[in-house]
């Protein structure tokens, strides 16, 4: 039986695809394994968003040559969308995939002879959460962004298919969907938009937990927000920021301002009690003076945040910010960027503790040790001592 290993870098939405492809290849008949010595292929699932990003992908091929010198490497994603040519001539490459060829990896592998053809079997995926991808490709072209290059084609999954792959998924004994795209709040399905989506998903599936990725501010609207009056829906909003100055949000051609985003978190804040609002910061976009970054500072400092995720400022090719003047010094944007995870810590620090005494229920993930690791809906991460199993168990736990 051929092995396979699959690595993922990047977004949620390429973690969902991941899933999708270990779930397809294991029902062909695939034993998928967790490291590279014990597997006779590993598809490497890539991500482009940073330089950092291609950087990890090019050493994930190294590192895995390295512990199996006979391994086949199929590097797919969105960096084999932009860079096919350069990612085949990396010594020891089998093969480079796009992402349009990425939902019927098993059938592309066996057409290049890189893995037989095998009959069904089925595997379970041991994961507590699961991803459903219900929305890929954008087209907005925010002046850093590249994933406009690298996923051009917008698409929906039909609201019919999407409750019946969460049915599926409760059945194989996961609690918690995360319903995952690239523009979630665009998603069309036949008049059926993401509210559409949300009551069907919520009338027709009985699923736990159900947690919505990334939003942008203009969706935040009361009738969305009226939909968490089901305690199923978990209480964690992520908006990007990218940035608390308003003229730079112009120069990264951000469609909302920093009033756009206060009236979205005050909405959330005020309709939902408890509820987590998480974000990304770039730090040192081309134009990010001293006054600018300090906006950002003060602006984060006043919508206390849950969780920032930082990015330093990546120039990627054939976008506007590569060619934008003012382009930030790379020590600068490193000061920059230890400033934001400090105040990052702060404010997961404070939002816990708002919380201390009262009781949440935790989807419990996984072990370390003794120690068992798991969530509130509110995206607390909770640690507690416990010889017995807490695996996908979901518990009142007093913070």
């Amino acid at each position: 039986m051929t092995r396979v290993l699959i690595e993922t870098f990047g977004c949620k939405l390429n973690q969902a695809e991941s899933e999708i492809l270990w779930r397809n290849l294991s029902v062909a008949g695939y034993r998928m394994v967790d490291w590279p010595s014990a597997a006779d292929v590993m598809i490497i699932n890539t991500c482009t968003v940073t330089h950092v990003a291609d950087r990890k992908a090019r050493q994930a091929v190294r590192a895995a040559l390295k512990a199996n010198s006979n391994l086949s490497v199929v590097i797919t994603g969105c960096y084999a969308e932009r860079e096919a040519q350069e990612l085949s001539a990396i010594p020891g490459v089998t093969a480079v995939i796009g992402n349009s060829a990425k939902a019927d990896m098993a059938t592309e592998l066996s057409r290049l002879g890189i893995i037989p053809d095998t009959e069904s079997i089925h595997t379970n995926n041991p994961r507590t959460r699961s991803l459903i991808k219900i929305q890929d490709g954008c087209d907005h072209n925010c002046a850093y962004c590249i994933v406009p290059l690298v996923r051009p084609v917008k698409s929906c999954a039909p609201a019919r298919t999407v409750i019946e792959e969460i049915t599926r998924r409760q059945a194989e004994g996961y609690r918690e969907v995360v319903l995952t795209g690239t523009e979630i709040g665009e998603y069309q399905d036949n008049g059926l938009d993401l509210i559409g989506l949300l009551r069907c998903v919520l009338e027709e599936t009985s699923i736990e937990r159900i947690r919505v990725s990334s939003l942008q501010p203009r969706e935040i609207t009361p009738a969305l927000l009226e939909l968490w009056q089901d305690r199923r829906l978990c209480r964690h909003f992520h908006l990007s920021l990218q940035s608390g100055s308003d003229a730079l949000l112009r120069r990264m051609r951000r469609r909302y301002t920093t009033a756009d985003y206060s009236r979205a978190v005050n909405l959330i804040r005020s309709t939902i009690p408890h509820a987590a609002v998480t974000t990304d910061i770039i730090a040192g976009f081309p134009g990010e003076t001293e006054t600018a970054f300090t906006k950002s500072l003060v602006f984060i400092k006043q919508t206390a945040f849950a969780r920032l995720h930082i990015f330093p400022f990546s120039p990627r090719p054939n976008t506007a910010a590569i060619l934008m003047p003012g382009q930030v010094d790379s020590q600068i944007i490193q000061n920059r960027v230890k400033q934001l995870l400090k105040i990052g810590k702060q404010c997961e620090t404070e939002f816990r503790q708002r919380f201390e005494g009262l009781t949440f229920d935790v989807l419990f993930e996984e072990q370390d040790d003794e120690e068992w690791m798991g969530y509130t809906d509110n995206y607390i991460r909770v640690t507690t001592h416990c010889q017995d199993s807490l695996a996908n168990q979901i518990i009142p736990v007093k913070l």
